[in-house]
């Protein structure tokens, strides 16, 4: 079975960004290669419609043929969320949200206070939130008491190709949670969204470590098979780990 958010099953467990990309037709390929089926876009920073006189993603990406999940990004309030998700869902008339509210321009790092905030009257406004949050455990269990249908956890700063520096924060998430767990931020290739699902996440979510590569279509394609191959690690379980070398023929009388 594959990722399901908002009673709808997706085979691919990757989502990417569109942000950075040189072009929308970039973005166009880079998505196609990378077999997700659930494209984010930043209401704040890209045009779906609401800026009539500029090229429009949706030219280029159809919702017939992929989910845009809008997103607030870029957002330092909970009123400012808020009112982003709102021009979101009347531009795409879709309850399907990712929540972010950031600390400050610096770090990039959510705000755990606003986050809260913003999560729990969006939902009570019939918003299906999937939330970008700290690896605090216990406030990951409080998006998700107050209804969000998916808390995704950063695995390092937006934008910094570091991977994952906190495995521990995010295995007791994944431990603690009932719905599904997406690493959102910090991937930089490969081998990092491979440990991501090895882990046990649900899914990854990320868009610098196509973007911003020397061949964002090639690097794409790496991802989809990352998240397969973490996938199928995941569900097989690696062996037991031994202080001692061990033969790897049996041994014989």
């Amino acid at each position: 079975m594959g990722l399901i958010l908002d009673n709808k099953t997706y085979s691919s467990r990757l989502i990417i960004g569109s942000g950075k990309y040189k072009d929308f037709e970039q973005t166009k390929k880079s998505l196609e290669a990378s077999g997700a089926e659930i494209i984010t876009v930043a209401i704040k920073r890209t045009n779906i419609g609401q800026e009539k006189t500029k090229k429009n993603l949706l030219d280029y990406i159809s919702p017939k043929d992929y989910k845009i999940l809008p997103n607030t990004a870029g957002c330092f309030s909970a009123e400012d969320a808020i009112r982003v998700s709102l021009l979101a869902r009347e531009l795409l008339g879709d309850n399907l949200l990712k929540l972010e509210v950031l600390a400050d321009k610096d770090t990039l790092l959510p705000n755990e206070e606003e986050t809260l905030l913003a999560a729990k009257e969006l939902v009570k406004l019939g918003f299906s939130i999937m939330v970008y949050t700290t690896d605090n455990i216990s406030l990951a269990k409080s998006l998700e008491e107050i209804g969000c249908i998916s808390v995704m956890p950063l695995a390092s700063p937006i934008g910094t190709g570091q991977g994952i520096i906190n495995p521990e924060k995010i295995n007791k998430i994944i431990k603690n949670a009932n719905v599904p767990i997406i690493v959102d931020a910090g991937i930089g290739t490969a081998s990092d969204a491979t440990i991501a699902m090895e882990m046990g996440c649900d899914g990854v979510l990320l868009n610098s470590a196509i973007a911003m590569s020397d061949n964002p279509e090639l690097m794409a394609e790496a991802m989809k098979y990352a998240i397969i191959s973490g996938r199928k690690a995941y569900k097989a379980k690696r062996m037991n780990i031994s202080p001692i070398a061990i033969p790897s023929s049996n041994k014989k009388d």
